[in-house]
């Protein structure tokens, strides 16, 4: 079956979106209206927060029905959840034989419009890519960027959208895209250069094996044009072993490590934590700093430093020239929803502060490594973290992982596990129970806690306890989880505010 291509110029082209509240599919639409497409969608009729990016575009979407589809429509873009057997508006575009794609293929459609790089790694995709479009925006080279994630910094939409009249970039635009490993989404893509963040065993529904996802990697990497850059980074084993491999199936691969411990322009050498900042430098541009906790961040910040120099060069450009925007647009990255998003402050009983944070990450490694932010970059405060397993597979298969993974938190709330569309709960014999009682093993103080209102009353009572002769700074309450506990937090905070 041959390839559907997208048109170059997308000026007055309709595209129907059908499933148009998903994440990727409403910043798809963002990207598509930038480009001056004529776009309808439809969705269900349950409010979420991409409707909000959806009416700044002046586009409400329908309910599904067949009359959607009209002889105006001329492609139409589809979520994975639905189906022309069951959905009318995809039924009817089948009717009539209009183009289809589904979302990853349309992505994949639109790279090839562009001079256009991926983001992929297991960890870290969407905050860098994120980076980049924030570092884009502040050279004001023409680019657009997609992340999947909402991101302060774009103004709270998922793209960020550079494009002036007479682009400097030639004949196409530069085009970034966070791109997914999950059943080789990612192979749709093509790109010019890649950033590898991270490679370790996941989706183990999709990949039982570590070789399997490896093996993934290295054929997006495949993808890459001769001489093609692959950023990676040098201090995760899985990252550097992806890029040795893919490096001696393809010797021409231009390889640009990152890290403590790559050799290079782009090696890192962390520094203080001071005034809500992180101070760190890369070795080939002097130092920087960010606003957003974490050591793995700065690594995601470098990768995104090392993709825009490599890209101004690419348009003719000397990076150096650009290299006090990049560092102040590093300092404008606020984060992106759920990705160590703050959402709110309050006081407890006893006026101490609390500070709730909203966090995805939803592998022990991200977890680890995200609650080990927090302790260094908010002392003085006791770190309190709620967190919702996501699918059973995952958490049957890296069961000691996740319940060594809180180290850094002083008090562990685990609710029931978040399970996945495409399983059911009877798959594994695990439960948030089990993990709890296995992260006992670890960690002093765990508690299980089924429900959200359990983990909510859990919670406000761990927050009613004068903490201040060792922590005087007050309290870091956390919800953690590609599930909904971000409900525990908001429970919390609504309260502690007498919003309840």
């Amino acid at each position: 079956m041959s390839k559907t291509k997208l048109p170059a110029d997308f000026s007055g082209v309709h595209f129907h979106f059908v499933g148009i509240k998903g994440t990727g599919m409403a910043a798809l639409v963002e990207i598509f209206h930038a480009r001056g497409a004529v776009i309808t969608g439809s969705d269900v009729s349950e409010r979420f927060y991409t409707d909000e990016v959806l009416e700044k575009l002046g586009i409400k979407a329908l309910p599904f029905d067949s009359r959607n589809i009209n002889d105006e429509v001329q492609y139409v873009i589809y979520s994975s959840a639905y189906s022309a057997e069951k959905n009318p508006d995809l039924a009817e575009a089948k009717k009539r034989g209009l183009p289809m794609l589904l979302y990853t293929q349309a992505l994949g459609a639109l790279s090839e419009t562009a001079f256009s790089s991926g983001v992929c790694g297991v960890h870290g995709k969407t905050t860098t890519t994120g980076i980049v479009g924030t570092l884009l925006k502040a050279t004001g080279i023409p680019s657009q960027v997609l992340a999947g994630s909402i991101i302060a910094s774009f103004g709270n939409s998922c793209t960020m959208t550079n494009l002036p009249s007479g682009s400097e970039a030639g004949e196409k635009p530069l085009f970034v895209a966070e791109t997914c490993e999950y059943q080789r989404h990612f192979m749709d893509f093509s790109p010019k250069k890649i950033i590898l963040t991270s490679v370790e065993s996941d989706h183990q529904d999709y990949y039982p094996t570590f070789a399997d996802i490896q093996e993934a990697f290295v054929d997006y990497i495949m993808k890459l044009p001769e001489s093609g850059d692959l950023i990676y980074c040098a201090d995760d084993k899985g990252a550097s072993e992806t890029a040795a491999i893919a490096f001696r199936k393809r010797p021409d691969l231009n390889l640009i490590p990152y890290g403590t411990e790559a050799d290079g322009d782009f090696k890192i050498e962390f520094g203080k934590v001071l005034g809500g900042k992180q101070y760190f430098k890369i070795k080939a541009l002097g130092e920087f700093a960010l606003c957003v906790p974490g050591s793995h961040n700065v690594r995601n910040a470098t990768a995104a430093v090392a993709l825009v120099i490599r890209l101004l060069s690419s348009v003719g450009k000397n990076p150096l020239d650009y290299t006090d925007k990049i560092k102040a647009g590093l300092e404008n990255f606020s984060g992106g929803k759920r990705r160590s998003e703050i959402v709110g402050r309050a006081k407890t009983p006893l006026g101490q502060d609390v500070i709730f944070i909203d966090d995805y990450g939803h592998h022990p490694t991200a977890i680890n490594t995200t609650l080990s932010g927090y302790k260094e970059f908010y002392k003085g405060y006791k770190l309190i973290v709620d967190f919702m397993s996501h699918t059973y597979t995952r958490t049957q298969a890296l069961l000691e992982e996740f319940a060594s993974s809180f180290a850094a938190a002083d008090d562990v709330i685990i609710n029931k596990i978040y399970a996945s569309a495409r399983e059911t709960p009877d798959a594994t014999t695990v439960t948030g129970e089990i993990l709890a009682e296995k992260a006992k093993r670890y960690h002093k103080s765990v508690y299980y806690a089924k429900e959200f209102d359990e983990a909510a009353k859990l919670g406000t009572k761990l927050l009613s306890k004068d903490c201040s002769e060792e922590f005087p700074n007050g309290y870091i309450f956390v919800t953690m989880g590609a599930g909904d506990n971000w409900k525990v937090g908001k429970m919390i905070l609504d309260e502690l505010s007498g919003e309840k």
